[in-house]
């Protein structure tokens, strides 16, 4: 019965195919080529509108170890406020608007209502381990990632830090739209801070270590993941598929200028 079924059903595909092909026959070629050339401009532009939408995206990930400095930040860019001490977040922060530093320009008011100057979606995300997840939520509107480092408290948690950056790194969403990531070295201004070549030499050890081990799992354990590098190479961040930079900043001195022009460089104003 099941045979009939097939047999029957291979006939009537025949028979429209059949019947399309005289169809398109009787059209006259050129109205024939004209509703191709349709057919094709739609689908072309529908590609056009979608590469768009990716490329105009506003938002911009701050993520990083806890401790960081990563809200201060946020806020930094958002309204300029200062904040002392540590900010624990438990959830995500977000927020949508023209950064802090672009509102004192005296004419800012003015292009943004013209919109010359186009707002900036920032998330925190948390540093937590458990909350590091929610991460995963923003990546399909990243215009950029923001890697927060605590210069000061650097050595004790490279690992850590390593590892973290490390799994944003091999993430297929950043691999594939090859979304730009900046590590910024925040706190520079203390006197024990590290500066931002030797935090990059150190991230890049301890990665290098890390690709070693991780390359020793199971393909079954690492499907979800890119590889990282050149086979045979010491690992560098230019061997990455998206850029990746190194900057300082130090968000309770507002000094966050390195920050707002990785900012600007992937969200036009």
């Amino acid at each position: 019965m099941d045979k009939e079924k097939v047999e029957e059903l291979k006939i009537q595909l025949q028979q429209l195919l059949k019947e399309t092909q005289e169809f398109v026959r009787k059209i006259p070629p050129p109205q024939l080529y004209a509703a191709i050339g349709v057919v094709v401009f739609t689908v072309l532009f529908f590609l056009v509108i979608r590469l768009f939408k990716r490329r105009s995206s506003n938002t911009i990930l701050l993520t990083g170890l806890s401790g960081s400095g990563k809200t201060v930040l946020f806020y930094q860019l958002r309204d300029g406020s200062s904040h002392q001490g540590t900010v624990t977040s438990m959830e995500p922060n977000e927020g949508t608007s023209v950064l802090h530093s672009e509102t004192s320009k005296g004419n800012a008011l003015y292009f943004l209502e013209k919109g010359k100057i186009k707002p900036v979606h920032i998330v925190d995300v948390p540093g937590h381990s458990r909350l590091r997840p929610k991460l995963d939520e923003f990546l399909s509107q990243a215009a950029g990632i923001v890697f927060v480092v605590d210069a000061v408290e650097f050595l004790p948690n490279v690992r850590a830090a390593s590892e973290y950056l490390y799994d944003i790194l091999t993430k297929a969403r950043v691999v594939k739209k090859k979304i730009p990531l900046l590590i910024l070295c925040n706190k520079v201004d203390k006197v024990t801070a590290h500066t931002k070549d030797f935090i990059r030499r150190q991230l890049e050890k301890e990665i290098d270590k890390l690709r070693a081990s991780r390359t020793a799992l199971s393909s079954a354990d690492i499907t979800n993941e890119f590889s990282l590098g050149v086979p045979g190479e010491a690992f560098a961040f230019s061997q990455c598929q998206n850029k990746v930079t190194v900057a300082e900043a130090s968000g309770l001195r507002s000094d966050i200028s390195q920050l707002e022009q990785f900012i600007r460089e992937y969200v036009k104003a």
